[in-house]
């Protein structure tokens, strides 16, 4: 495999409504529909667009949304040996709403993905080992990551995490970590900087930690690719028409390592995973726009 990614998934459950609900009030919604989700499952899927041979470890309920994961998986080319069916548990569930404009809040129950742990990934030391970048995001469970990571750094795989949702990451995973790939608010939160305080500066925070570099996503703004010993790289952003924004960070992180694992310098993987992050906001849902590898190229080599 080119690339692994501990694949957290559920089911979204996507309401389109037209601002956010108050609390205690019931709004109308003026659309509805169940789509694949999960911000590990997304990469995965986002990477294999890209080109790359991809395995995911998860795991999922033995119901109707884990066998959605399974024939996602099996159709997008994404090798599922490393997936552990939970007998008489329930698939993870994403509750969404996408407001008029494209954003969207999410509340996430993690259901059967919520116990991966070290057994899963050690089971798939073989493949890790052999791969060129191992993907996590926060919605897996962090004792997992680490042990990933841990496998990965002894065998020379470069490691990407996306640290969304937002939670304190402990010193040892960054450490462990060569490409952070948060958005704005994440950033700020694990800085510890405030609300105001520059990018850079947040980013340079988390390098003294430990981290290898870290590619700030910026919405319509771009991107920000801040490393040590070199100045910021500043990613022009793309003029799209948004339809909702459900997966944008999951595709960027997704393209970033498959071009990583092409074997292209940050440099240039960067406006690579910017492009393919602009084009999946066109389409509903989290994956039904994703592009391409030829399409992410063609962004990219055009004008912001």
């Amino acid at each position: 495999m080119d690339v692994v990614c501990l694949a957290s998934w559920n089911a979204d459950l996507i309401s389109q409504v037209p601002r956010p609900i108050a609390r205690g009030e019931t709004l109308l919604a003026t659309q509805f529909e169940i789509g694949p989700g999960g911000k590990g499952s997304n990469a995965a899927v986002a990477a294999a667009r890209q080109g790359a041979r991809v395995a995911v470890i998860a795991r999922i309920g033995d119901d109707d949304f884990g066998r959605m994961a399974l024939d996602l998986w099996r159709r997008e080319g994404i090798a599922t040996q490393h997936v552990e069916v939970a007998a008489g548990e329930r698939s993870g569930v994403a509750q969404i709403l996408v407001y008029e404009g494209g954003d969207n809040s999410i509340a996430v129950y993690l259901g059967a993905g919520g116990k991966l742990g070290p057994a899963n990934v050690g089971a798939a030391e073989a493949t890790i080992a052999a791969a060129r970048v191992v993907m996590a995001p926060n919605e897996v469970p962090m004792d997992a990551t680490l042990e990933a990571f841990r496998i990965a750094r002894a065998h020379g795989v470069t490691t990407l995490l996306n640290p969304a949702p937002a939670r304190p990451l402990p010193d040892e995973l960054l450490a462990l970590t060569d490409v952070l790939t948060p958005n704005e608010g994440e950033l700020r939160g694990l800085a510890g900087l405030g609300e105001n305080a520059p990018v850079e500066d947040c980013a340079r925070v988390l390098l003294a930690r430990g981290a290898g570099a870290v590619l700030v996503t910026l919405g319509e703004r771009g991107a920000c690719l801040v490393r040590t010993g070199a100045a910021p790289r500043h990613v022009l952003g793309h003029r799209v028409t948004v339809v909702d924004t459900i997966g944008a960070g999951d595709t960027c992180t997704g393209a970033l390592a498959a071009a990583l694992a092409r074997g292209l310098p940050l440099e240039a993987a960067a406006p690579l995973a910017n492009a393919a992050a602009a084009l999946s906001v066109t389409g509903a849902g989290a994956i039904g726009a994703m592009p391409s590898l030829a399409q992410a190229e063609a962004l990219a080599g055009g004008s912001g």
